[in-house]
């Protein structure tokens, strides 16, 4: 059970009221709300991620999931989980996410973005051994939206955690598009 009380979007003004209006029912743009025109800048940077980054759908939810459960968020884990699905991913490589670099059904560019993942949110700062090989593969760019990703979900779970955001009741839809998705 939420912490705090859950938002009324109606109640929303300024740049949030917008942003609501294209948002799906979800709690934890419902807890969000409380942040007032914070939102829109939440919401920017989540899209970005998401939309627009160069960074392999794959090696996204990887990061993001891996760093939902290193953090203990289950909502956030529970939302990516359903993403990763959506584009593709088995349930096989899901549940290796789940149990680290270590488990079968990784190619070597995952297993090396889950390194990564457990060394930044572990250690802040990535070591030269996770690092160096994981530039050489992704260069500037990718490695840039791959550590921004993981310090934005890093973010995400923090505040789930702390506003103990309820997962929605099962077979609620959660409510993210992505490109060249069906629904």
């Amino acid at each position: 059970m939420a912490r705090i009380p859950y938002f009324d979007p109606a109640e929303a003004t300024g740049r949030a009221a917008k942003v609501y209006e294209k948002l799906p029912n979800l709690n934890i743009f419902r807890m969000l709300g409380h942040s007032g025109d914070m939102i829109d800048g939440f919401i920017k940077l989540g899209n970005a991620i998401l939309v627009y980054s160069d960074l392999d759908p794959v090696l996204r939810e990887i990061a993001i999931v891996r760093t939902g459960v290193l953090r203990g968020s289950s909502y956030e884990v529970y939302q990516h989980d359903e993403i990763s699905r959506k584009i593709g991913m088995s349930e096989e490589l899901i549940a290796a996410i789940h149990d680290g670099p270590e488990a079968k059904g990784f190619d070597d560019l995952q297993r090396m973005v889950m390194r990564f993942t457990d060394d930044v949110v572990k250690n802040t700062r990535a070591s030269d051994a996770t690092f160096n090989p994981l530039v050489e593969k992704l260069g500037y760019k990718q490695m840039q939206e791959l550590v921004i990703t993981i310090g934005f979900y890093t973010l995400v779970s923090n505040f789930l955690e702390t506003f103990d955001v309820d997962i929605e009741d099962k077979g609620h839809e959660s409510g993210v598009k992505l490109p060249g998705m069906q629904g």
